[in-house]
């Protein structure tokens, strides 16, 4: 049991001496042999699996990346076109407004105008009807003046004289002052 209880960095039934089994020059031969095997098999799975699958994702991305480039320049374009088309909408709708607002304002205009010459030639109808009852009654006034000077002037001599004078004579008197 002496040999059970050493420690277990030794084989068993080996001594020590010699090199590290890797590196023995015994092994090369072999070790280049299995190195030759599991690099083909390691590069044939690789060439024939792996690589094409790798290959084909790469492609796939390509494709993809290629795919969302050109959707991306169409919609840019078709994103171009409808500014374009919006700038185009927008400029109409402002003629159209400056147009709709230069008739209102001229239909407006017309209508205020058409209501001033209206009112101007009622006020011009009623002052031409004013000018004629003023005319008529300084008309009436002035016939009246003689026969109110010819009253007032009979009045007075009489207030003043106390005899009633003779009308011909006042009334030649009053046409001779009023013409005089």
């Amino acid at each position: 049991m002496a040999d059970d209880t050493h420690s277990g960095t030794q084989v068993p039934g080996e001594h020590g001496g010699g090199a590290f089994p890797p590196f023995d020059a015994n092994n090369f031969a072999p070790q280049l042999v299995w190195l030759a095997i599991t690099f083909g098999a390691l590069y044939f799975l690789m060439s024939r699996i792996a690589l094409p699958r790798v290959a084909n994702i790469l492609d796939n991305r390509q494709k993809k990346i290629t795919g969302d480039l050109d959707a991306a320049t169409a919609m840019r374009g078709q994103a171009d076109a409808a500014g374009a088309a919006y700038e185009k909408t927008v400029a109409d709708a402002k003629g159209r407004a400056q147009a709709t607002a230069q008739q209102t304002r001229d239909k407006v205009a017309a209508e205020s105008d058409a209501q001033r010459k209206a009112l101007e030639a009622e006020l011009n109808a009623k002052l031409e009807a004013a000018e004629q009852q003023i005319a008529a009654t300084k008309t009436q006034a002035m016939s009246n003046v003689g026969s109110i000077a010819q009253e007032a002037a009979e009045a007075i001599i009489r207030q003043i004289t106390g005899v009633t004078p003779d009308a011909a004579k006042i009334a030649a008197a009053v046409a001779a002052a009023k013409n005089g």
